[in-house]
């Protein structure tokens, strides 16, 4: 499996931006007196999350920016800076371009049959993934990895103008290998219920364990809508990524994903499968 938040082996970037970022943030917050105790509840977040924002592990969402920015009446400071982060850092060369245009997506279709997508991981299931595959990265890697995993979520806010519109296929088998341990997979779960239950413009498909006609086994795939409306497709295997542009291949890869819509189970069924494998945990 290619990952494509790999580290060192795959020219990384200095993730200073974000670092940057989170001194402004805790500069800001003690010049208001407050600890982060008392700032994560006005700005509804964790207090785990706003130490990662902080210290530069965590790409904060819109949200936080505007939240904050009210909170320690920061006079747009803070939504200047969070204009100039990048979402460069731990990602791997030949997922970059695709990245890049996904920032701007407002279509994102996934199929996927190795591991849950990165746009709905959790930080556990993230770094479970990360330490899965050989070569195992150091510490500084592994940050970087799960920070730009995280910062990628940033995509399925429904803030966005327009909304990006989701629709992601999951092979059951996916959720049930259990990556990370029961509790990383109860999480993962839960998190999953969470999204589809909180955002209209995500639609998540199981496609279930036992499927005797399958259109997708030629492996995984994306296709992605701009906002001109051109379509682009991106294949990925061990340790490369491919981008596809040519129309008759886009045509192809819109077919398959079409008949997969129709084989995996419906939105509603794949919410209440998702519900039934965690209370079998």
């Amino acid at each position: 499996m290619a990952d494509p938040y790999a580290g060192a082996g795959a020219e990384p970037e200095a993730s200073d931006s974000l670092k940057s970022f989170g001194e402004v943030v805790k500069a800001f917050r003690r010049r208001a007196g407050l600890t982060q105790e008392e700032f994560a509840p006005r700005v509804r977040y964790s207090v785990p999350t706003v130490a990662s924002i902080e210290q530069g592990r965590r790409f904060p969402t819109p949200d936080f920016v505007d939240r904050a920015e009210e909170a320690l009446d920061a006079f747009g400071a803070l939504r200047g800076a969070a204009r100039h982060l990048s979402r460069q850092p731990g990602l791997a060369s030949w997922f970059r371009q695709w990245a890049r245009l996904e920032a701007e997506a407002v279509s994102l279709y996934t199929y996927e049959c190795r591991l849950v997508p990165g746009l709905l991981q959790t930080e556990a299931y993230a770094r479970a993934v990360s330490l899965s595959v050989p070569p195992l990265p150091d510490p500084d890697e592994l940050e970087q990895r799960v920070t730009a995993r995280l910062a990628r979520q940033e995509l399925l806010s429904t803030c966005r103008k327009p909304p990006t519109a989701f629709s992601f296929i999951v092979e059951q088998a996916v959720l049930e290998r259990r990556t990370g341990g029961e509790a990383v997979t109860r999480e993962l779960l839960d998190h999953l219920v969470d999204l589809i239950e909180r955002h209209w413009n995500l639609e998540l498909q199981l496609m279930p364990s036992i499927q005797p006609s399958h259109a997708g086994l030629d492996g995984p795939l994306q296709l992605m809508e701009t906002p001109g409306n051109r379509w682009f497709g991106y294949s990925e295997g061990q340790k490369n990524g491919r981008l596809i542009s040519d129309l008759k291949d886009i045509s192809v890869l819109h077919q398959r994903y079409a008949k997969m819509r129709s084989q995996a189970l419906t939105p509603a069924d794949s919410l209440g499968l998702l519900k039934r494998l965690r209370g079998a945990l």
